[in-house]
């Protein structure tokens, strides 16, 4: 007897998995977002909060493509080309300067 004998999870339930999972991360960044609020005394978004908001939103957007669902399919495909944009600006003001002369 395999272990493939007893566990048996259907392409659907596979893909549900998946969402919840997409789901889970997206909210993630919700609570670092808090987490670090609280700290600071006053609102903040730090950097983790994007990088969940991009897994999150890669996630979701691969379960949105096997929903076929396209009014979810066009909110995350939006919000990853601007989770993505704030990650290049996160990155691009962390790089050091070139020499200007």
């Amino acid at each position: 007897m395999t272990l493939h004998n007893h566990i048996s999870l259907s392409a659907e339930t596979i893909w549900i998995i998946i969402g919840f999972i997409g789901q889970s991360l997206f909210f993630m960044r919700f609570f670092v977002q808090w987490l670090a609020s609280e700290r600071a005394g006053r609102s903040v978004i730090p950097n983790t909060f994007w990088y969940f908001s991009l897994a999150g939103g890669v996630t979701l957007f691969a379960y949105a493509l096997w929903r076929q669902d396209p009014v979810f399919i066009l909110g995350q495909s939006t919000g990853l080309l601007i989770y993505a944009r704030n990650l290049h600006f996160i990155r691009k003001q962390t790089e050091p300067l070139a020499d200007s002369r």
